[in-house]
């Protein structure tokens, strides 16, 4: 059986240990061009902050050099938190993007701060801003499309664009702000998994249709891990968690070892680490692509967005490259 299902690719933009940032961009680009060849429908960045192995906080400015070195891919944000910025200037900046590569850019948007209390602080972000998420959607979308909410400013670019939103969550406030304004859903089950199921059933009961979109639509994502063999498999899984447990708990201080890591993996903050994976699909391709198949019944879900977490660069690659294989092999 092959997965009924697009196929899309969320990337952090992960700098690996060894690698300086530029390397770790280099790389993403250079994904997101097999990413490409191998005929995935779109690569989306996420917004995170003070976080020493992701490089994609400067979420616009990621998407506009990978559009420049890709020809057909769709390009997007998963997400821009939208609490961080005005409505005005990510219409600004989504416009220019849309302007230069038409078709292929899509703006994702969630209302976390994407960091943590202290970084907030430095983003001079308004705490309250979260409270008006709902109104600063409205807002951003009417600056891309021919009205503005705001009279008497319009963005330029961005007006006339209609650049596609997207509503990302973890939670049931992001189902209903979704449904509420008809726009497509994306949940983050790779690290937040336990309200996927009671989200998305609230999401497609309280769906209103828009001008964007007709009926409910939701994307889920998972984890993959394929490799030549399971033992490759489940060290690689392993690596990947214990690689979670550096990066959540190294912020803004001192690395921790893989040994460090380790002794915290068996500890309940270790545990925490290992159920935000829950939805991950390891193992040999045929094993993977079963579980995609699986997943996406489970999530009720129109399309999966997958990311693939693993640590080592060349299996990050081959995890990619195993799984579109095995694709085409049942496809055949």
């Amino acid at each position: 059986m092959s997965l009924p299902l697009p196929l899309s690719i969320l990337d952090l933009a992960t700098v690996r240990d060894g690698e300086s940032i530029r390397e770790g961009l280099e790389a993403s680009v250079a994904f997101a061009q097999r990413a490409e060849e191998w005929g995935f429908k779109r690569i989306w960045y996420a917004e995170h902050h003070n976080m020493r192995a992701v490089a994609s906080s400067a979420t616009s400015v990621l998407i506009a050099h990978v559009a420049a070195n890709t020809e057909r891919i769709t390009l997007g944000s998963g997400g821009v938190m939208l609490p961080n910025h005005s409505p005005l200037v990510i219409a600004e900046q989504f416009g220019t993007l849309a302007s230069f590569h038409p078709g292929r850019i899509e703006l994702g948007l969630g209302r976390a701060p994407g960091t943590d209390q202290v970084t907030v602080s430095a983003l001079r972000r308004d705490p309250a801003a979260a409270d008006r998420f709902p109104q600063d959607v409205q807002e951003l979308q009417a600056f891309l499309g021919e009205d503005t909410l705001v009279p008497g400013v319009h963005a330029y670019p961005g007006r006339g664009t209609n650049v596609p939103l997207w509503i990302l969550g973890s939670s049931l406030y992001g189902a209903r702000v979704a449904a509420a304004l008809g726009l497509p859903y994306a949940f983050a089950s790779h690290f937040a998994p336990d309200a996927l199921e009671q989200a998305v059933a609230l999401y497609r009961k309280e769906f209103q249709p828009s001008a964007q979109l007709s009926a409910p639509h939701v994307m889920a994502a998972v984890n993959v891990i394929a490799a030549d063999t399971a033992d490759e498999a489940a060290a690689a899984l392993h690596a990947v968690q214990r690689d979670r447990v550096k990066r959540f708990l190294s912020r803004g201080g001192r690395d921790l070892t893989d040994e460090e890591a380790e002794v915290v993996l068996d500890a309940p903050a270790g545990q925490q680490v290992r159920a935000m994976t829950r939805y991950t699909a390891a193992g040999t391709p045929d094993v993977v692509v079963s579980y995609l198949e699986d997943f996406a019944r489970h999530a009720d879900a129109d399309e999966l967005i997958v990311t693939f977490p693993v640590v080592d660069r060349a299996a990050w690659f081959r995890s990619a490259e195993l799984l579109v294989e095995q694709l085409k092999a049942v496809r055949v």
